[in-house]
């Protein structure tokens, strides 16, 4: 294929930078499938991955020395979003192109195809479901009791909700974060002051599980490690847009409904039965499988990663630390992910990026926040500690999962 037209070649590989970043690849693993494919079409190229843009230089390969570059490739995108089963299948077309298996005008129609494809309507109304069991299996981990976990459901559903209506209409994707906390806490408080008692701030950090950024920050973390200083930054400030946004609709809903005389009661945590935790971890799995849209025949690996992950957690928070136990289920994913990439010969992101979901601390940084919002500063600064030693306990356990399985396959 090196001797197909240099426009031939950088279309196809703009196109697949283009799909790569669309469904959620970090910077430092898009670059490297970048360079690599390049490569095996004959060409050098100089990629730049931000959150919302990719700059890409190409020139001829020359006896192993790349010279001037012969033309650039400027893309504005949105920040992408991680679908699991759209990445398979990019990666899938990226390996029969580079295997020769397929022509490259024909591996970048089927490229298109995977951009334009849009989910089915069962397929959207099962991630609004997934949004309310998601949400009900995590109030049940956080000890919320029976009405919470109910609260935190129906919570979850009407936040789906607003997530399909926010795909649709852009100025309300623009304050949608702002708006699910706003309805959340409202909610929450209702329920707490007219039907029963429920712990309200566990109850909206469970329902709103699904929208906080911690795998937005253990990215910006990890590219920042990594030297990819410039997509780390912006990336850590997207991050923490989205913060400010969620701890700003849930301190505004707060002042409004105390204007109204609407002042939930303090609830102590309320004990359910232990078997409760063994069923909401698997369901929570089985609810981050179809959010991210995982292929269906890898759903059990999933769901046994994210149980995992959860109990290398667990463990090590109860016999050494919380840091520790989040390092350590970092190790485990971090390596399990380059063994099954290894195995299937599919992105190990298939089972690293739901596996992580427990780990990330989004609800620490929506709690620190929420905290100085409410002049608490010095509890604020407390739990912003914590956020950053999880931060990095998580991300050093990945970065030693790849030393301890090195990676084979970029993605």
């Amino acid at each position: 294929m090196t001797n197909l037209p240099l426009t031939t070649r950088v279309e196809f590989i703009v196109e697949l930078a283009r799909r790569l970043h669309e469904y959620g690849t970090a910077a430092p693993r898009l670059e490297a499938s970048i360079i690599l494919v390049a490569q095996r079409l004959g060409l050098n190229c100089d990629p730049l991955s931000t959150p919302t843009s990719i700059i890409m230089s190409f020139s001829q390969v020359d006896d192993g020395v790349g010279g001037l570059a012969e033309t650039t490739q400027v893309l504005r995108l949105p920040p992408g979003e991680v679908n699991l089963k759209s990445l398979c299948l990019v990666d899938e077309i990226a390996d029969q192109v580079i295997s020769g298996k397929l022509e490259l005008a024909e591996g970048r129609r089927r490229l298109r195809e995977v951009g334009l494809s849009k989910p089915s309507l069962p397929a959207t109304m099962l991630v609004l479901v997934a949004y309310a069991v998601a949400s009900a299996c995590v109030a049940a981990i956080l000890l919320t009791g029976w009405a919470g976990v109910a609260t935190a459901g129906c919570i979850g559903l009407a936040t789906g909700i607003t997530a399909l209506a926010a795909s649709k209409r852009p100025h309300i994707a623009a304050a949608f974060e702002a708006i699910s906390a706003l309805l959340a806490t409202i909610i929450a408080t209702l329920v707490a002051v007219y039907l029963v008692p429920i712990q309200v701030r566990s109850v909206v950090v469970a329902s709103l599980i699904i929208l906080l950024p911690g795998m937005s920050l253990t990215a910006a973390v990890r590219e920042l490690s990594s030297q990819d200083l410039v997509s780390g930054t912006a990336r850590m400030a997207g991050a923490m847009a989205v913060l400010l946004k969620l701890a700003f609709g849930t301190v505004a809903a707060t002042q409004v409904c105390a204007l109204f005389g609407l002042v939930p009661p303090a609830v102590p945590l309320q004990a359910i039965p232990a078997w409760t935790e063994w069923v909401a971890v698997p369901l929570a799995a089985l609810t981050f499988a179809i959010t991210f849209r995982s292929p269906l025949r890898f759903f059990p690996i999933v769901i046994a990663a994210v149980i995992a992950g959860y109990i290398c957690t667990r463990v090590g928070g109860a016999y050494v630390s919380a840091a520790f136990g989040v390092f350590a289920g970092g190790l485990l994913l971090g390596a399990a992910s380059n063994v099954f990439a290894r195995f299937f010969q599919r992105p190990g992101a298939l089972i690293r990026e739901p596996g992580i979901i427990l780990l990330v601390p989004g609800s620490i940084g929506f709690r620190t926040l929420s905290f100085v919002f409410e002049r608490d500063v010095m509890l604020g600064i407390d739990t912003g500690i914590t956020l950053v030693t999880l931060l990095v306990a998580l991300v050093a356990g990945l970065l030693f999962g790849d030393l301890l399985v090195p990676p084979r396959r970029k993605l």
